[in-house]
């Protein structure tokens, strides 16, 4: 991918695609396509259409999607299907009309069987049934894998999904109705100790174990990927058991219990941690086997609580300051 190449990173103003552009300008490339959802809305077929017709992409990293955590997709399925569904249709069908030459679709671990082996592996993908709280989201997911695979095998496209595990950073979602976990309880612990409350309360038991990546480890591995060597790259594409598809984590997991004594500690809360063991845990474990990202020299650099600090500092600037 030369630096002048012409690059359309689709979502950029998310958590995921404003990670994405800091890395490409960071690495030199200026030539970037970046449109908002009121100048292109990804969802009308014929708009993506004139789109890629008039600006001919090199590249395409699709980061957009409507995300949310527990609450938002047990509450909100059908938004979240049809809009994935019609984001990444579009832009998968039009970069394959278009000659884009590769194409990275960004999702999410949430695609994986609720009780997968631990760790996940690629190969796990459709083996058993999906966690109920998020299957629309993960059954539209799940599809953007499939259409990137049939592309691929009918049309010689050049089209890898990435599936990140839970990810936390700048440009995070901080509303406590369709935020994940870790801003959440970013949110919650600041909130309580601006009010001098007595306690936070924490969602579930605190057992299950959760992997968490930072927003800009995923770009780093985003652009490791699309600039990886033919050779590479085709194997992904071409992998017997799970054809252009890569799981995207650090490798390391922690309770949510823990996870929250570890908020606490950084915002520096003195209250008392209550679990509401009535509310739902969702998956028991969730940590994705990321060897084969590995295997091709690529590892995370932010440990857990370094970009917990970060994240902390970003929210209290954005939304307190």
């Amino acid at each position: 991918m030369k630096s002048d190449a012409k690059i359309f990173v689709a979502g950029h103003r998310g958590m995921v695609g404003s990670a994405i552009v800091r890395k490409l300008e960071q690495a030199g490339y200026r030539n970037l396509v970046l449109k908002t959802s009121s100048e292109l809305d990804l969802r009308n077929q014929s708009a993506v259409a004139a789109f890629f017709e008039q600006e001919q992409p090199e590249y395409v990293f699709l980061a957009a999607a409507r995300v949310g955590g527990i609450i938002a997709n047990s509450t909100r399925k059908a938004e979240f299907i049809y809009d994935n569904l019609m984001i990444q249709t579009n832009v998968i069908h039009e970069a394959w009309k278009n000659g884009v030459q590769r194409l990275l679709f960004l999702g999410s671990t949430c695609i994986y069987p609720k009780f997968a082996p631990q760790p996940i592996r690629e190969t796990d993908l459709l083996t058993s049934p999906l966690e109920p709280s998020n299957d629309a989201y993960a059954i539209a997911k799940i599809a953007g894998i499939v259409q990137c695979r049939t592309y691929n095998q009918q049309y010689g496209t050049r089209f890898l999904a990435a599936m990140p595990n839970n990810l936390y950073g700048p440009g995070d979602n901080y509303d406590l109705t369709g935020s994940h976990v870790l801003p959440a309880l970013l949110r919650k612990f600041h909130e309580a100790k601006q009010s001098g409350s007595p306690n936070v309360t924490v969602w579930g038991t605190g057992t299950p174990l959760r992997e968490f990546m930072h927003v800009d480890d995923l770009a780093d591995a985003s652009l490791f990927l699309m600039l990886l060597d033919d050779g590479c790259y085709e194997e992904l594409l071409m992998y017997s058991d799970a054809p252009a598809l890569i799981n995207v984590g650090s490798g390391q997991e922690i309770s949510i219990a823990n996870l929250a004594r570890m908020v606490q500690q950084v915002v520096g809360f003195e209250g008392e941690l209550v679990f509401d063991t009535d509310k739902p845990d969702g998956t028991p474990r969730k940590l994705a086997d990321s060897s084969r990202l590995h295997a091709l020299g690529w590892k995370h650099r932010i440990e857990l609580e370094d970009g917990v600090r970060d994240a902390y500092r970003w929210f209290v600037e954005q939304y307190v300051s």
